[in-house]
């Protein structure tokens, strides 16, 4: 006779009781005044079913209730419940397992508590799936969030990927379902099969805490144990937060890992995690860079998005390996002196039906009302940055990379789109904030809580905001109102230039303002001046290719823009391709053209950008006072009829300064008088157009001395030949 009742042995079979635990396992039962207990399992594949003695070794068999699968052995009269494990028969194989619906609930409810607040700062730990040990037994422990599941079971080839063998239990009204599944082995793939309560809708979803994915385009989990993931770059964590410092130097080399340099003698492949670490560690040393930053490597299923529409934000893209190589990457970079930025997308997420989108049957991630739950321009959807456990995945998110994987920073993109409600929007297809306003206060807040969060959990580490507005206070601390950020990239400086710099040199002087505005915002934020990807996409051509003229004034042009770049206030970003001259526009599926460095002028270019980093590295007046008003001076500003510059750079300490004298068109200017702040003797220690960088030759081999002319405000002048479409750096010697 049953010990539980036919309803709900169908509910079970069917997959959709509300508590497997209350009928699977082990449970004490009663007849009359005899008790004992019963064990219950749902064993589909089962031709035969035992209960295995874990003492002895001896097996009971299990009657079968339901022809699907359903069985259960009732033990009368025991007292004490024994060990035992779970035999089938099943086409003539035998196979022994312990049951999953025996052990514990591994979730404490502080945890709970903590991830329905929003404020679990391990929260990786606690959710996805992990390689535990539990009652001395070892498998893996699943848990996912889907409050609004009817239903939710974990799916794989463990499983036949059939959601009725492995319901999962939900933990009170939290919203959390967990399962213990012991002697499950590292490796196997998973996901979550989810029944919605509305409609019946069943769906089958990627772990949203998933650490390690098929690679695209499958899309199933697999479970990975972080623990295998080692560093060896103590010596780098130690000074890291000296290196990432704002008075450190920063010069930025922005890198796609599939496309820096591919395989062409293995169909074209990409290198991998461990090949790359190599290859790119010497080659940015070489070159004189301090930190890479790497378009997105969170696990993304379209390459065209360029990891910028992310499923996976707990895991390294497979696609150039596994997690465990991903942390040799990071720690091999580290070994050698360089630092890691990532980039980070909290601003929005991709529709692919496996992934966050629709989760549990319901709007759960993003928001159900379109104006506020859909981006206009990418198709995607936007975060509830409001729901206390949405934001408590992104933050843990954040706090995952920098802490199990050593990145130094985060550089979140498109912030913008977060700040505004009306981003992109035109009247009518925004809602207002509370106030009236297009403000987005939930983001806002999420933002201000991330960087509060990374600043004290994660020392040295910084984060980069990509903001394209005027939004005040970017890079201020947020107990002053700000958001918290330690960079801001400065976008205006970027498209003010890059426009002047287009412009043919016989029309820039009407332009002037264009070269000299953004020294009238300098300092109101800590910036990056980024040369990005952005700019060498989608028909707005390779940096090489905007500068005007024939082939020799592109490439002068070009290395002017880098001089000029290097003596303006900020840190510094190049994108991969632009040391060297790339012509054509950035293609994510093919590899830089590296054979361009066979020919004379790239080769050129490429020598220049190398000395102009390393340059840059050697004067402290370049980066000490980046973000200070101190550290810059105006020598001449008004020459726009020459469309000639010049500004000073000092350090903080007794340092000598730098001069920089950027002549915007193709004349030369010999006898050009510029004033300078002291007498003594001055040195040309830089210069654009030497003829080892392609240029013309025009300088100032000699000493200069300055003269008690004043020029430009200025008490003392000296006399110097100004190249064409170059910069020159001044020093005054002692």
């Amino acid at each position: 006779m049953s010990t539980v009742s036919p309803v709900e042995i169908e509910l079970i079979v069917r997959a959709e009781h509300a508590d497997p635990f209350h009928i699977l396992g082990r449970h004490l039962v009663s007849r009359g005044r005899e008790s004992g207990f019963a064990i219950r399992a749902f064993l589909p594949e089962a031709d035969e079913a035992f209960v295995v003695d874990a003492r002895c070794g001896r097996a009971h068999p299990m009657e079968r209730l339901h022809p699907d699968g359903f069985y259960e052995a009732v033990f009368w009269g025991e007292t004490e419940p024994f060990p035992y494990r779970l035999r089938v028969v099943s086409r003539g194989e035998i196979r022994e397992f312990l049951d999953p619906y025996c052990f514990p609930p591994v979730l404490t409810d502080f945890d709970l508590y903590l991830i329905g607040e929003g404020t679990h700062q391990r929260i990786y730990e606690k959710l996805g799936a992990h390689v535990r040990e539990i009652e001395g037994v070892r498998g893996v422990h699943f848990a996912v969030w889907a409050p609004n599941a009817r239903r939710v079971s974990v799916v794989g080839d463990f499983n036949a990927w059939d959601g009725r063998r492995h319901p999962m239990r939900v933990r009170g009204t939290s919203g959390i379902w967990e399962l213990f599944i012991p002697e499950l082995p590292e490796g196997v793939l998973y996901k979550f099969e989810i029944k919605s309560q509305y409609g019946n809708a069943l769906l089958l979803k990627s772990d949203p805490y998933g650490f390690f994915f098929e690679r695209p385009p499958k899309t199933a989990t697999i479970v990975f144990d972080l623990s295998r993931c080692r560093f060896a770059d103590e010596a780098w964590m130690q000074e890291r937060a000296r290196r990432n410092a704002l008075d450190a130097p920063m010069n930025i080399y922005e890198v796609h890992l599939g496309s820096w340099r591919r395989v062409p003698e293995e169909g074209n492949r990409a290198l991998t995690y461990r090949e790359i670490a190599h290859q790119l560690a010497g080659y940015v040393k070489e070159m004189g860079y301090t930190h890479v930053e790497l378009l997105p490597i969170l696990e993304h299923p379209f390459d065209g998005s360029w990891g910028y529409q992310a499923v996976g934000y707990y895991a390294p893209t497979s696609r150039y390996g596994s997690p465990e190589d991903f942390a040799y990457f990071v720690g091999y970079l580290h070994e050698q002196g360089i630092g890691v930025f990532l980039d980070w997308v909290p601003a929005h997420f991709p529709k692919d039906a496996h992934g966050l989108a629709f989760f549990d049957g319901t709007h759960l991630y993003e928001h159900a009302d379109p104006r506020r739950g859909e981006h206009p321009d990418w198709g995607t959807l936007i975060f509830n940055y409001g729901r206390n456990e949405v934001r408590n995945f992104l933050l843990g998110s954040a706090l995952f990379w920098l802490d199990r994987y050593h990145a130094d920073g985060l550089r979140v993109d498109a912030v913008a789109s977060m700040l505004y409600l009306d981003y992109s929007r035109r009247p009518g297809e925004w809602v207002p904030n509370i106030y009236g306003g297009n403000e987005n206060l939930e983001a806002i807040a999420f933002l201000q809580r991330f960087n509060e969060w990374v600043h004290a959990l994660c020392p040295g580490a910084v984060t980069i905001a990509e903001e394209s507005t005027a939004w005040p206070m970017v890079s201020r601390p947020t107990y002053l109102g700000g958001l918290g950020f330690t960079f801001k990239w400065n976008m205006g400086w970027m498209n003010d230039t890059l426009r002047y710099m287009a412009k043919d040199p016989i029309y820039r002087k009407y332009h002037h303002n264009e070269l000299t505005f953004s020294l009238m915002y300098a300092f109101s934020e800590n910036y990056i001046l980024p040369l990005s990807h952005d700019e060498v996409v989608h028909g707005k051509r390779s940096l090489l290719e905007k500068m005007p003229g024939d082939r020799w004034q592109k490439f002068a042009n070009l290395r002017l823009l880098y001089g000029y770049m290097f003596g303006h206030p900020g840190k510094k970003l190049l994108f991969m391709g632009g040391e060297f001259g790339q012509w054509r526009e950035w293609d994510v599926t093919t590899s830089l053209d590296w054979h361009l460095l066979q020919d004379e002028p790239h080769c050129q270019l490429h020598r220049y950008v190398r000395d102009l980093n390393h340059f840059y590295l050697a004067e402290p007046a370049l980066y000490e006072c980046d973000f200070e008003p101190s550290g810059f001076e105006w020598i001449d500003f008004r020459d726009w009829e020459g469309s000639i510059i010049a500004f000073l750079r000092r350090a903080r300490r007794e340092a000598p300064f730098l001069i920089f004298v950027c002549n915007f068109t193709p004349v030369p200017r010999p006898g050009y008088r510029l004033g300078v702040p002291e007498p003594g003797a001055y040195r040309e220690v830089f210069n654009s157009d030497r003829p080892e960088y392609g240029g013309s030759g025009h300088g100032n081999p000699e000493c200069l001395w300055a003269e008690p002319i004043p020029w430009s405000d200025r008490p003392y002048s000296i006399r110097l030949t100004l190249p064409p479409l170059a910069v020159i750096v001044i020093k005054r010697e002692g």
